[in-house]
């Protein structure tokens, strides 16, 4: 397992009230532009950082860690997705980030739209990646962990292994990280893994989590809003992400009154886990675009 290059340059966790509810997130200090992350359902905030990196120094930057910060029951609906939005326009307004460039992956996209068009975020421009905007009639569905598509395997989850080697290794394995970044791997179980006293490893947001977020995603459907944004908003998409399949991301394009469109050759959905530097220069063309 290679060393961890990250560990000295990435912040500690803070604290930040949301109204009934603290928010952990990483900040990064800098001056402009002020930017924040939002990461996928399951996963981290420090997975960003070899994307941050190539800004450093420069910019302020805030990474809310989106997993059991409010207490959610994947079998009594989860955790909203509307609830996060309001959280992470709350999370702006009482840290003073104004105009910032919004940058999310997956459900990080979701709740970031969700937060610019109905709670009052303001934002510079909005970078979309791989955005979970799923066909209208899910959102008037009830579903049950059981019969949810993805709740109901994040939930079976693998949640143990005897050591750092064999985490590695079992990742490795599975065809979800087998073309990650290594350091983003590496960052993965650093911070994704809990080791417990007897030296073995659980997943930091555990399965029940993960499933109460993915519960949480038809809570609020986000079509209705998207032409209420009126900055620019660059939509990203993997040319071989599976999320083609259900999700048209060029049908979302065509209803923002600024949209952009592009697809990241060789990418999945986990563009940002898979292609790091690819995915910090498309932040960094968009931000001198728009500035």
């Amino acid at each position: 397992m290679p060393e961890n290059v990250f560990k000295k340059e990435v912040p500690d966790l803070k604290m930040q009230d949301v109204g009934g509810a603290d928010l952990p997130y990483l900040y990064y200090e800098g001056s402009t532009p002020q930017i924040v992350f939002a990461h996928a359902t399951g996963f981290l905030p420090w997975l960003w950082h070899p994307v941050i990196k190539e800004f450093r120094p420069g910019g302020q930057v805030w990474v809310p860690y989106i997993c059991d910060y409010r207490e959610c029951d994947p079998e009594k609906g989860g955790l909203s997705w509307d609830i996060i939005a309001k959280d992470l326009a709350t999370f702006c307004t009482k840290l003073q980030i104004k105009k910032p460039l919004l940058v999310g992956h997956s459900m990080g996209g979701t709740v970031l739209t969700i937060a610019a068009a109905a709670y009052g975020i303001e934002p510079l421009g909005l970078i979309l990646i791989e955005p979970i905007f799923l066909p209208e009639e899910f959102y008037s569905m009830k579903a049950t962990v059981k019969n949810h598509p993805l709740a109901s395997k994040s939930i079976k989850r693998t949640n143990h292994w005897k050591s750092e080697e064999e985490a590695w290794a079992y990742l490795k394995s599975k065809s979800l990280f087998s073309d990650w970044d290594e350091q983003v791997l590496q960052l993965y179980i650093e911070y994704g893994m809990q080791k417990q006293e007897a030296g073995d490893l659980k997943l930091a947001c555990a399965p029940e989590s993960e499933a109460a977020m993915f519960m949480g995603g038809w809570s609020r459907n986000p079509w209705p809003l998207l032409n209420k944004l009126t900055c620019p908003v660059l939509v990203v998409e993997g040319e071989k992400s599976e999320n083609k399949n259900f999700i048209d991301l060029t049908k979302a394009v065509s209803l923002f009154r600024n949209g952009k469109y592009i697809s990241v050759k060789g990418a999945g959905h986990l563009i940002p886990m898979q292609k790091p530097k690819k995915t910090a220069t498309i932040v960094k063309e968009f931000l001198a675009e728009i500035i």
